[in-house]
Formats: C-alpha cells, sequence, structure tokens
C-alpha cells in the first residue's frame, strides 16, 4: 500500500495533467515514458501489471506506470485510468492529501477540499493536516483528534504516514475521516447498556432480597405482603423486556402492514388499554375533538402502541383526579393527534432529551409511578416510520402537549378492529 500511494504522489502530481498534453506529441511521451520506467526500476517496483494483485489500489497505479511504457496508442488508456483512479479517490467519504517531501501537495481528493483554506471551525482541520503532514514528511507516523462543536458536532481524526519507496522517502499522505457517526452510536450503545443494566438490576435485586425475607419470615400477613411486592417488580422487569422488545421491532420495521385506518378506531382502542391505569388513579379521559371518516395511512399495531404510551405517560405523570384528553384533527395532508395534560409539565432544559431512552425529566416520579422510559422513545420510533413527526408543547408546573403528526390516508374507507 505505501508503494501504491507512493506511486500515487508521483503520478498524480506529474503525470495527470501532463499526459494528456503528451498525446498530442509522441516523441515527448515516449521520453516521458522512458523515465517513468527508469524511475519505477530504480525504486524496485515492477511496470508489468500484476492480476494477482490484492491491493486495487496498487493494481491500478502499476497499470498506469505500465500504460505509460507503451507506444501513443495507450496514452488515451492511460490517462483515463488515472481519471478513474482520481474518481475513486474522490468517491472515498474521508479526505486524502498527498504530498512531496518539501510539504507541497500533490493531490487533494474531494472530501479534503473543504479543508483547504478553510474558515472557522474547519480551520482547526487544516492546521491539524499541516501538523500531521509535517510530522509524516519527517518520518513520524502522527494522529490528531478535531472535536468541532459547532453546529453540527463533528469529530474528525487526522492521520498522516511517510510515503516510502525503494527505501527512500518520496513524500507523506494525509487521511480525514468523520467519526461523528461512529461516536455517536457508540455513546447511544454504551448509554443504553448502562440504563438497561441499571434498570434490571435495581427490580432483580429486590427480588432476591424479597425472596430471602421470605425465606425467613415465619409471619403469614408478612409474608402475604412481601410476595405481593414480588409481583410488583416481576411485572416491573416483565413490563421493561416487553418495551423492549416493542421497541426492537418498530425500530426494524418487522412485519409492517400499512393501509387506510379510522382514527376513531386508533383513539378507542388505545383508550381501553390505557383505562384501568386512568380509573387507578381517578384521571378522567376526555375526547375532545375527532372525525369519524378521518384516517391515516399507518400500520394501526404501530400507531395505537404510540398513542397508548402518551395517554399512558400523561396519565402517570397528571395529578389523581385531573383530566387527560385526546384530539384528532385533519391539517391539510396529515392527521393530528394530540394528547393534552394538566400535570408537572417539562422544563425547557429537557425538552429535546425526552424522547431518549430511559431518559426521564423526574427521576424519582418515574420510580414511583413505575414506567421504563423507553414510552416515548417508541412514540418517536413511529412518527419516523410513518414519515411523520411528534412535538411536544410543555410549560413547568402547568402540563403538556404531545402531538403525533402522521399522513392522512387518501381513501376514506377507514381500516376495521383486527
Amino acid at each position: 500500500m505505501t508503494t501504491a500511494l507512493a506511486l500515487l504522489g508521483v503520478v498524480v502530481g506529474g503525470v495527470v495533467g501532463t499526459t494528456v498534453a503528451l498525446s498530442a506529441n509522441r516523441r515527448r511521451l515516449r521520453g516521458f515514458a522512458r523515465r517513468i520506467e527508469e524511475l519505477a526500476t530504480r525504486r524496485g517496483v515492477s511496470t508489468e501489471v500484476d492480476s494477482g494483485g490484492s491491493d486495487e489500489l496498487e493494481r491500478s497505479v502499476q497499470l498506469v506506470i505500465s500504460a505509460l511504457s507503451l507506444d501513443e496508442r495507450r496514452a488515451d488508456e492511460a490517462s483515463e485510468i488515472v481519471g478513474r483512479l482520481r474518481g475513486a479517490l474522490d468517491a472515498l467519504n474521508r479526505g486524502v492529501l498527498v504530498t512531496d517531501t518539501r510539504s507541497t501537495v500533490l493531490f487533494c481528493n474531494e472530501a479534503a477540499t473543504e479543508f483547504q483554506g478553510a474558515r472557522h471551525g474547519e480551520a482547526l482541520v487544516e492546521a491539524a493536516i499541516t501538523e500531521v503532514l509535517a510530522a509524516a514528511v519527517g518520518g513520524e507516523v502522527m494522529q490528531r483528534t478535531v472535536d468541532l462543536f459547532g453546529p453540527p458536532r463533528r469529530v474528525l481524526v487526522v492521520t498522516a504516514s511517510p510515503l516510502v519507496t525503494g527505501g527512500e522517502l518520496v513524500g507523506a499522505v494525509a487521511q480525514v475521516e468523520d467519526l461523528t457517526d461512529r461516536r455517536r452510536l457508540e455513546d447511544v450503545r454504551r448509554d443504553f447498556v448502562a440504563n438497561i443494566s441499571h434498570e434490571l438490576k435495581t427490580p432483580v435485586g429486590a427480588l432476591s432480597l424479597l425472596a430471602e425475607t421470605i425465606a425467613a419470615e415465619t409471619d403469614p400477613e408478612l409474608n402475604r405482603r412481601l410476595a405481593e411486592r414480588m409481583v410488583t417488580e416481576a411485572s416491573r422487569v416483565a413490563n421493561t423486556i416487553d418495551d423492549l422488545l416493542a421497541l426492537s421491532q418498530i425500530e426494524g420495521d418487522e412485519s409492517s402492514e400499512y393501509g387506510p385506518v379510522a382514527v376513531a378506531a386508533i383513539v378507542a382502542e388505545a383508550l381501553d388499554r390505557v383505562g384501568p391505569a386512568a380509573a387507578q388513579r381517578k384521571i378522567h379521559l376526555e375526547v375532545v375533538e375527532t372525525t369519524a371518516e378521518v384516517a391515516v395511512l399507518a400500520d394501526r399495531r404501530q400507531v395505537v402502541s404510540a398513542l397508548h404510551n402518551l395517554l399512558d405517560n400523561a396519565t402517570k405523570y397528571s395529578d389523581e383526579g385531573s383530566t387527560v384528553r385526546v384530539s384528532a384533527v385533519r391539517v391539510n395532508g396529515s392527521v393530528e393527534l394530540a394528547v393534552t395534560d394538566a400535570g408537572i409539565g417539562i422544563p425547557t432544559k429537557d425538552m429535546e432529551r425526552v424522547f431518549e431512552r430511559f431518559y426521564r425529566v423526574d427521576q424519582a416520579r418515574s420510580r414511583q409511578t413505575g414506567g421504563t422510559g423507553l414510552g416515548l422513545s417508541i412514540v418517536r420510533h413511529v412518527a419516523a416510520n410513518h414519515r411523520g413527526e411528534v412535538r411536544v408543547e410543555s410549560r413547568l408546573g402547568e402540563g403538556s402537549t404531545f402531538t403525533l403528526s402522521l399522513p392522512a390516508a387518501m381513501t376514506s374507507q377507514p381500516g376495521g378492529r383486527d
């Protein structure tokens, strides 16, 4: 690979522009080809194409040199191959720069151009490129990580290595890789493992302690109360696992069936599901506005799950005896399902994070209500699967309104219950 990149520095830097010009002058072309061949021989690089080579980049560069050593009929082919090589490097999603021993840039692919003469945050990347290339020209491999706080926030890693051919240093190559998405996924994965471990460890630990107490206790009444507590903790574990499975299925969009579904039927089914929990807390569920003929183009199971989670969330975070209202209205080409409560509300600083997995605005209250912290995440994924959106408006101490916007069905024939 080092040999190939060294040749890339020689060929791209001195050949790309020259080859086309030489095509009109056969004598100069043959002389240049001989010099390329001599250079390749002196540096121990074969001008023959190695069809069995495992490195496609090195094979391509060898083909360019081999083509240059042939007669004038191959000049156009050589130019075409170099053009393809340029195109391949431009197609990479990472920046590539090749310099000579004087740190003069011989080649810069399209992804790296944004860091040439850059301003603002990208200027930090350009400075890092200059630094690592200077080290690479001196024979050292160097890497720098640059955090750009944006917006948008980005994490870039700049790496440079020396190019050595036949024992001789001929230049350096730098790569700029954007690790933003990878870092974000790593953070999500790490937070998910930590959160699910905590969510399961607490009730499992409680179950263990309760079981030990029951084993050592002889009072029937106390054992009964402890057994009831065990049932509660077991249900908490089961609910967490059920929500994880539901979220996994919705994220994977597995076995989804999209079609026109009556909004009234969705609202009725979601209210049926949340009814027992609302009755236990003396929460009054009220349908403010819904039109019987309005339908959404959706997967019924997913949308019912999303609306149920919004209603369940509103019920858990409302004071006993209060009212939770649900409405469904058509707005242009969408249907907006809104759930409004007069509960504790959401602080402004938490508004952007309430849809994250396991995120809770009020940890203490969440423990009391038994929520898993996955409900709003499920709602967000349902909205994404249907190319819709979910919004929240809230005032601390006054309540919240969550609005799920879904595409309206083109037909007025709604789907019935399953």
